[in-house]
């Protein structure tokens, strides 16, 4: 017999909405972080050979998909497609972490703020992390529509 986690409505919500802020402030301030200091930010991209070309680019859409993400997060009515967009992008980093972990041989960091303090091991767990509570917000948000 497969046992669930019970909880009621409200706690559900609670949990959601805990877990929505929580993304809503990484995304937030990791943007700030990029467009604080673009010119750093936009270094360290130039400098991972794999990407290089698409580096201004890179510079600029990754710190407008995080804010969009931001404001799709922050109104309830498109929180759940906040959700997804937040749960996209971190898949996406977390694979860019990896591809970096495993075939870089200079490790650039360009993250900006207190996670650049972390290691890159550090900051694929981090990720992860990250995509383990978007997953159980929509997988409550699922089970709050049912």
């Amino acid at each position: 017999m497969k046992r669930r986690f019970a909880s009621t409505e409200p706690t559900k919500e609670w949990l959601i909405t805990g877990i929505r802020l929580v993304c809503m402030f990484l995304f937030l301030y990791t943007a700030y972080a990029k467009l604080v200091d673009h010119d750093r930010f936009l270094k360290g991209l130039s400098g991972v050979h794999l990407i290089s070309g698409l580096a201004v680019f890179i510079s600029w859409f990754v710190p407008l998909i995080e804010i969009l993400t931001f404001i799709l997060l922050l109104i309830p009515y498109t929180a759940k497609s906040g959700l997804y967009l937040f749960l996209a992008m971190m898949v996406v980093f977390t694979g860019y972490i990896s591809g970096v972990l495993l075939w870089a041989k200079i490790i650039p960091c360009h993250c900006g703020g207190v996670i650049e303090n972390l290691s890159w091991t550090q900051h694929l767990w981090f990720n992860l992390a990250f995509i383990g509570l978007a997953i159980i917000a929509l997988r409550l948000h699922k089970s709050n529509n049912q």
